[in-house]
C-alpha cells in the first residue's frame, strides 16, 4: 500500500487515496460530534489553519449554527488577513490549440465546431491596449497545450509584449500564467520573464477520475501534472496558485485533496500556494455540465469558499465570471481576495466591440464591465484594488507569507490599493464611480494605522489628481 507523505514528491504520497478516503471516514464518524466540531473550531480562531482532516469534519458537519460559526470566522479572518480590498484582474486568451482530450474543456482536441485562433504579436498588442482602456493592471494569460502551436517561445513573446506596451496611462505591471505543466527548465524561464503566480487547476484529485477525463494528449499523465508545482518552485517561481474544477468529482474528495497539496507546498517547501481558485464546471461549445453527475448546490460551494479560507487563511483566494453577480456577493464575504471583471474567455475577446462565443473556453455569468463591477464592490464596502507592488517589491513568496502570517501585509496593501484605485478613478472610472470612489477613498485613509503612512499617502494622492502615476510601498 503506498504510505501518505505529505512531504514526499510522489504525487500518489502527498495526495494520497486511502489517507482522503479515510479522511472522509473520519468526518463522516464525527461531523455530529459537536465537542470535537468546536475544539477545531476553536483552534481555527488561532488564524494558523486547519488539517485537511480537521477541515473536512466542519465541511462534514451539517449543524446550522455551527455553519453560521464557520461563515463568521470565515469573514473574521479574511478582514483580518486581506482587510476589506478586492484585488481585480483579467483572463487573456493567447490560443485555443490544444492536443489534450480533456472531457470538460471545449478546446479538446477533437472537437471541430470551434474555430481555432493563436493570437499574433500585434493581435496581443491589440488586446492589451483594449485591457488597459478598461483599467487593468494584472492579468492571467491562459492557453492550450499545444507543443507546436503553443511552444513555450511564444508564451515568453507574449509576455514579452505584454509588459512593452505603454498605452495612455495603461500599463500591464504584473502577468500571471494559467499553461499547462512543463518542465523545470521552462519554468526557468518563465520566471526569468518576470511572470508573477504560475497557475494550474489539478481539475481533479482522484487519480482513477482524472485519467477518465483526461482520456489522451499529455496532460493524461496525473503525476506529472500534480507534480507540477514542485517543478515550478525548484525553477524559482515562489508564488503558484492551484484549484479544482469542482463538479467533475465528488466535492469532499476534491476539497480534502486541494488542502493536502497545500499542505504538502508548506511541509516540502516553506511556503503554501500563493492562491486557490475555485472554478465549477460550466456549459461551454460543446460541453454539458449536466454531463458530469457531481455538480455542488450553491450552498455548498460557498462553505467549500469558507473553510478554504478557515484552512489556509494566508492564501489569496479567487472567483471568477464564472459564477453570477449573486454568486460572487455571497462568496467574496467567506473568504474571496481577487476576481476577475469585464472578463471575456476567447481569444481575441477584448478587441471585438461585441463580445464574441466562437472561441469561449466556457460561459460567462458575470458580463457586467469593469467600471460596473469596480462599482458594485465599492457600493458594497469593498476597496477594488489594482495594486501589484508585492510582487514588483521582491515581496513573494516566503517573504510575502512571512508577512501575511504575521498581519502585516496590510501595512502595504491597503495604502496600495487607495492609490491603485485612485489612478482608476482619474483614468477610466464613469462619474458615478468616481464620486463613490472618492467618499470611498476619504473614509479609508482615516483606516491607515500609522500617521506618517497616511501623510504620505495624502501627498501621493494629490500627485495622481496631478497625473503621476505608479506610487507604491
Amino acid at each position: 500500500m503506498i504510505k501518505y507523505d505529505p512531504k514526499s514528491l510522489k504525487a500518489e504520497e502527498f495526495i494520497n487515496d486511502e489517507e482522503i478516503k479515510d479522511t472522509l471516514k473520519y468526518a463522516d464518524e464525527n461531523k455530529d460530534n459537536l465537542e470535537l466540531v468546536d475544539s477545531i473550531l476553536k483552534k481555527a480562531r488561532e488564524r494558523k489553519g486547519l488539517s485537511h482532516r480537521e477541515a473536512s469534519v466542519l465541511l462534514a458537519c451539517d449543524n446550522k449554527e455551527k455553519i453560521e460559526e464557520m461563515y463568521d470566522l470565515a469573514e473574521q479572518i479574511k478582514k483580518d488577513f486581506y482587510g476589506n480590498r478586492i484585488v481585480m484582474f483579467a483572463p487573456l486568451y493567447l490560443s485555443n490549440y490544444c492536443v489534450n482530450g480533456c472531457l470538460y474543456c471545449p478546446y479538446h482536441q477533437k472537437n471541430k465546431n470551434i474555430p481555432r485562433k493563436k493570437l499574433t504579436q500585434e493581435e496581443v498588442k491589440k488586446e492589451v491596449i483594449a485591457l488597459q482602456d478598461m483599467g487593468h493592471k494584472r492579468l492571467a494569460i491562459e492557453a492550450g497545450e499545444d507543443p507546436v502551436n503553443n511552444p513555450i517561445e511564444y508564451i515568453l513573446d507574449c509576455i514579452k509584449t505584454i509588459y512593452s506596451i505603454k498605452h495612455k496611462n495603461g500599463a500591464i505591471r504584473r502577468v500571471n500564467v494559467n499553461i499547462a505543466a512543463t518542465t523545470v527548465e521552462n519554468y526557468r524561464k518563465l520566471k526569468e520573464a518576470g511572470i508573477g503566480t504560475y497557475i494550474l487547476f489539478q481539475e481533479t484529485y482522484h487519480k482513477e477520475s482524472y485519467e477518465y477525463l483526461h482520456p489522451t494528449g499529455p496532460k493524461h499523465d496525473y503525476n506529472y501534472h500534480t507534480e507540477a508545482m514542485d517543478r515550478a518552485m525548484e525553477g524559482g517561481i515562489d508564488d503558484v496558485g492551484i484549484g479544482v474544477l469542482f463538479g467533475l468529482d465528488k466535492y469532499r474528495y476534491e476539497f480534502a485533496g486541494l488542502l493536502m497539496h497545500a499542505e504538502h507546498l508548506e511541509a516540502v517547501h516553506g511556503v503554501g500556494p500563493h492562491t486557490i481558485s475555485v472554478p465549477r464546471v460550466k456549459r461551454a461549445d460543446d460541453i454539458d455540465p449536466n454531463d458530469f453527475d457531481n455538480s455542488l448546490s450553491d450552498e455548498m460551494f460557498c462553505k467549500i469558499a469558507a473553510l478554504i479560507r478557515i484552512a489556509v487563511p494566508y492564501t489569496g483566494m479567487i472567483i471568477s465570471t464564472r459564477e453570477t453577480p449573486e454568486i460572487r456577493e455571497k462568496i467574496i464575504r467567506l473568504g474571496v481576495s481577487q476576481i476577475s471583471g469585464g472578463s471575456r474567455t476567447s481569444v481575441g475577446g477584448y478587441a471585438e466591440e461585441e463580445r464574441p462565443h466562437d472561441t469561449e473556453q466556457f460561459d460567462v455569468s458575470d458580463n457586467r464591465t469593469l467600471d460596473e463591477v469596480v462599482n458594485w464592490l465599492m457600493r458594497a464596502g469593498y476597496i477594488p484594488s489594482f495594486c501589484t507592488a508585492c510582487y514588483r517589491e521582491g515581496r513573494t513568496g516566503d517573504r510575502f507569507m512571512s508577512l501575511c502570517k504575521a498581519g502585516e501585509i496590510q501595512n502595504c496593501c491597503h495604502p496600495n490599493a487607495l492609490m491603485t484605485l485612485k489612478e482608476f478613478l482619474m483614468d477610466y472610472a464613469s462619474s458615478d464611480t468616481r464620486k463613490i470612489g472618492e467618499e470611498l477613498i476619504e473614509k479609508e485613509i482615516d483606516n491607515i494605522g500609522k500617521e506618517k503612512v497616511k501623510e504620505i499617502v495624502r501627498e501621493r494622492l494629490v500627485k495622481i489628481e496631478n497625473g503621476e502615476r505608479d506610487f507604491r510601498f
